[in-house]
């Protein structure tokens, strides 16, 4: 019997095919050894036959591929500076894939640490567009949800999702969500337009699904339990899946960073050496140096006593 394929997407260009590789061998990592990975690849640039063989390279034996290249589709929407047209490509999924009902898609900036094909056959999207994470609304960001139409403890992070594809269509969700996507004054166009668009059929999942940044750090945790319980702030420490929100491990230390290149290291060798991706040597020789235990419990230290003083606080 040929093991079923749990279909993953993920949106990159020729320069971020190995955060996006270290993803995907992260996914395959945790993944039951019963199943396969069906990875479908969004460009907003061509991907050369190199690099697609390089992917093929992580596993020839539990991957498959598609690709498809969007460099010729352009949306007639407001693109701000920080983020790029490709961010959106999410939003246009279920036309995209007319041949699938339900994936999990992937910003490519995540350590996934759980088995997804659980969360994908458990998921009931019966009546929801999307399961996705709540994120732990800070105090200073209130008032930008509020001013969305949205509450505090119901805006949505949007880099992992499992998509309902199949009533997204059937409701023509797809238009109203680059119509709200082109609305002025938009933060973050993509995650906002789901948020909003969506409201009321989003089905919230444990946030070991996607851990961000905010959900790793000590001062935030106070605010995280407005949200959560001690036992999912504990879950996400010991084997929540990391979405590096702002910094990127391989660009400068942030939490987690090792996690990152553990498996940027399991990479295989043609990977690893491709020119198009840029790496910081600082980050990679610290990496490095702490894996010396004694290197890590000195900076350990120093990092907790540098948390205390900063932030004691915080969570008092």
């Amino acid at each position: 019997m040929i093991p079923p394929y749990i279909p993953i997407v993920l949106a990159f260009t020729p320069n971020y095919v190995v955060p996006a590789a270290t993803t995907i061998l992260s996914v395959l990592d945790n993944l039951a050894p019963n199943f396969k990975l069906k990875v479908i690849c969004l460009s907003s640039q061509p991907l050369s036959e190199e690099i697609k063989e390089m992917l093929y390279t992580i596993s020839k034996e539990r991957l498959s591929f598609s690709f498809i290249d969007l460099s010729k589709k352009h949306l007639n929407v407001n693109i701000n500076n920080r983020f790029t047209e490709a961010a959106l490509y999410r939003l246009l999924l279920p036309d995209l894939l007319p041949y699938e009902d339900k994936v999990i898609y992937l910003d490519s900036d995540v350590i996934v640490r759980t088995d997804l094909s659980k969360l994908f056959f458990q998921a009931n999207l019966d009546g929801y567009y999307l399961a996705a994470v709540v994120e732990a609304t800070l105090p200073f960001q209130e008032e930008y949800i509020n001013n969305l139409g949205l509450k505090p403890g119901e805006y949505i992070n949007s880099g992992f999702l499992i998509l309902n594809l199949k009533k997204l269509r059937e409701e023509n969700v797809v238009r109203k969500l680059l119509e709200e996507s082109n609305v002025e004054g938009l933060l973050f166009p993509d995650q906002d337009a789901i948020n909003k668009v969506c409201q009321g059929k989003i089905l919230p999942i444990q946030p070991i699904y996607n851990s961000i940044r905010t959900f790793f750090l000590p001062q935030y945790k106070k605010t995280f339990l407005k949200y959560y319980k001690e036992e999912d702030w504990e879950a996400i420490q010991s084997y929540g899946n990391i979405h590096y929100t702002g910094g990127k491990p391989w660009k400068m230390y942030t939490v987690q960073f090792d996690k990152w290149w553990d498996y940027y290291e399991r990479l295989p060798a043609v990977l690893k050496k491709n020119s198009l991706f840029s790496k910081s040597q600082r980050i990679y020789f610290l990496y490095k140096l702490l894996k010396i235990n004694i290197c890590r419990e000195f900076f350990l230290l120093a990092q907790n006593i540098y948390r205390f003083l900063r932030y004691k606080n915080v969570n008092t």
